[in-house]
C-alpha cells in the first residue's frame, strides 16, 4: 500500500522557478520507478520526468526542453522547474510503480499504479 503526497505547488511568474516535492511511504521493495505527470484543462495527462530510484537514470520529454530536473533524496521525490512558461500551468501529480521494464515507456501514465492527489502549478505571463 503506497501513499504519495505532493507539495510545493503555487503561482509564479513566467521565467521563474518552482520546486515540487513528493513524500512516499508504504514501499516494501527498493526497486521502483517514480515520475511526475501533469494535466491541464483540455489536454491529456503527460509525463514530464521519471527516475529509477537508486540510479542516475532519468527521462524527460521534449516539451520540458531541459528546464526540469527530477531527483530523489531523503525519502523525497523532487521536481525542480526553471524558466517556467504559461503553458506549464497544470495540475502536477507524483506517481510510482515497482516495474523495471515498462512497455510503452516510463512516461506513460497507464504504467503507474500509485498516484498522489496533485498540486497546482500556475505560471502567469
Amino acid at each position: 500500500q503506497v501513499q504519495l503526497v505532493e507539495s510545493g505547488g503555487g503561482s509564479v511568474q513566467a521565467g521563474g522557478s518552482l520546486t515540487l516535492s513528493c513524500a512516499a511511504s508504504g514501499y516494501t521493495v527498493s526497486n521502483y520507478w517514480m515520475a511526475w505527470f501533469r494535466q491541464a484543462p483540455g489536454k491529456e495527462r503527460e509525463g514530464v520526468a521519471a527516475i529509477y530510484i537508486g540510479s542516475p537514470r532519468t527521462y524527460y520529454p521534449g516539451s520540458v526542453k531541459g528546464r526540469f530536473t527530477i531527483s530523489h533524496a531523503n525519502n523525497t521525490l523532487r521536481l525542480q522547474m526553471s524558466s517556467l512558461k504559461p503553458e506549464d500551468t497544470a495540475m502536477y501529480y507524483c506517481a510510482a510503480d515497482r516495474r523495471v521494464n515498462m512497455v510503452g515507456g516510463v512516461l506513460t501514465p497507464d504504467n503507474y499504479d500509485h498516484w498522489g492527489q496533485g498540486t497546482q502549478v500556475t505560471v502567469s505571463s
